[in-house]
């Protein structure tokens, strides 16, 4: 059973990069965990995450609520930047 933590992690709404900790975990296992195999994964993660907070910090600035855009809203902004 997953701890009510780790179900934010999974949850779309309101982790942004899932798939990117998706893939970086899986190359770390089928690299036997050497980080040096999987640099790309680790930067697109950061890259999201730095993204995303920069996102969250403008919306909380402002006032906007949910400070986190949801999943469909993330879809709507990341297809307006083209």
């Amino acid at each position: 059973r997953m701890s009510r933590h780790a179900k934010k992690l999974r949850d779309h709404d309101i982790n942004p990069c899932v798939a990117e900790t998706d893939a970086t975990t899986k190359c770390m296992n089928d690299n036997n965990y050497n980080k040096d195999m999987c640099t790309d994964y680790f930067l697109k993660y950061k890259n999201c995450r730095t993204f995303w907070h920069g996102i969250m910090m403008q919306r909380k600035r402002n006032g906007v609520k949910p400070e986190m855009p949801t999943a469909e809203e993330r879809k709507k902004i990341l297809e307006s930047m083209g």
